[in-house]
């Protein structure tokens, strides 16, 4: 889809040093300002910057993040905003045409997520045997022929974590890296939305070990610091998300403040598995240990990579009291793709992160 030239070649908005937003100088984003607002008089305040508009093919249903409603007065005035709305939405995307976050190609739906139904449909669980533990892939030496749900991986064979189980919904790769990268770097907090589904289907495969009571859920924190910097936690935004698509049976709560990251700890890049372990060594804490004594504990994160952060956190709930830690995340680094891109896939977060 090629962007039409809706001004003039001696349009001032051309001339040097003319600031141009999203791709457009200034006057063509008043001028379709000012056809929307002829079309639309009733539709309500335009999208803030927290909640703007963009065009996605995707079918995933996002909210508005507008908070002024329009009163209903008639099912005839809701028809004729409807009517309006699909003007706009057309006008928009002839105006104002999109692409694709992840693929670059052009989008065509508004939405809040830029991210094509394509590069969404792309995204799939992890399949293949996996450890019955930490999940990760299992070489075929290590797995069982008659009970491959039993299988372990040769860490988990030899050593057993803190945590009863840990579940990810797919391959830290591709698509979903980069969805997740939006949320976390690019602050595409519509992203949330749909990484929170994935990780609700992480949880239901942990659903059948759960006892009577339904655990914690606990998200790992970020340092003050980083918080403060970045506006969220990525982790709590996930799980707030996936809480919400929980029928009201299988609801789980989500306890903020119970784990704290006490201090900030060094990039892990180049690090052996032992070094890691050190450098997580008392980062963490429980700030509220009656919340968690003799419950179970969901713990929450966006990535699971060699395992270090999920561990530590799992052993200080597990000092604290906590019956039973489960782990759910987004995805999880497997072994074949860690051993060529794992140094440069944390090379190039530690960058963003720094960035942010």
């Amino acid at each position: 889809m090629q962007r039409l030239q809706i001004y003039p070649p001696t349009c001032p908005c051309l001339q040097p040093g003319t600031y141009f937003r999203y791709g457009y100088p200034d006057c063509v984003l008043n001028r379709a300002a000012a056809i929307l607002k002829e079309i639309r008089p009733a539709c309500g305040p335009y999208p803030q910057p927290d909640g703007r508009v963009v065009f996605s093919s995707s079918t995933i249903p996002s909210r508005s993040a507008g908070k002024t409603l329009v009163p209903r007065e008639s099912s005839l005035f809701f028809s004729f905003r409807a009517g309006m709305d699909e003007i706009a939405a057309a006008l928009f995307a002839t105006l104002f045409p999109s692409d694709c976050r992840l693929c670059g190609n052009p989008l065509t739906n508004i939405s809040r997520l830029p991210v094509c139904e394509e590069c969404l449909s792309a995204m799939h669980p992890i399949s293949g045997v996996l450890c019955s533990i930490c999940g990760e892939r299992v070489e075929a030496g290590f797995a069982p022929i008659a009970q491959p749900e039993e299988a372990r991986c040769g860490v988990c064979a030899r050593l057993d974590p803190p945590y009863v189980k840990a579940a990810a919904y797919g391959s830290y790769e591709g698509g979903l890296r980069e969805l997740i990268h939006l949320l976390k770097y690019d602050q595409v907090r519509p992203a949330a939305s749909v990484l929170g589904r994935m990780l609700g289907e992480a949880i239901d495969d942990l659903r059948p070990l759960f006892g009577n009571q339904l655990p914690l859920l606990v998200p790992v924190p970020l340092h003050t610091r980083k918080s403060r910097q970045r506006g969220f936690n990525q982790s709590e935004l996930i799980a707030r998300a996936a809480i919400k698509l929980m029928t009201a049976e299988g609801r789980l709560v989500a306890a903020s403040g119970v784990l704290e990251r006490r201090r900030e700890t060094q990039s892990q890049i180049g690090l052996s598995r032992h070094q890691r372990r050190e450098n997580m060594r008392g980062a963490f804490a429980v700030a509220k240990p009656a919340e968690v004594l003799g419950r179970d504990v969901l713990l929450i994160d966006d990535v699971f990579t060699t395992g270090t952060t999920v561990s530590e956190c799992a052993r200080v709930l597990r000092r604290a009291g906590a019956s039973k830690v489960f782990v759910a995340t987004v995805a999880r680094t497997l072994k074949a793709e860690a051993e060529h891109a794992l140094a440069p896939v944390e090379a190039e977060e530690a960058a963003m992160a720094a960035a942010v």
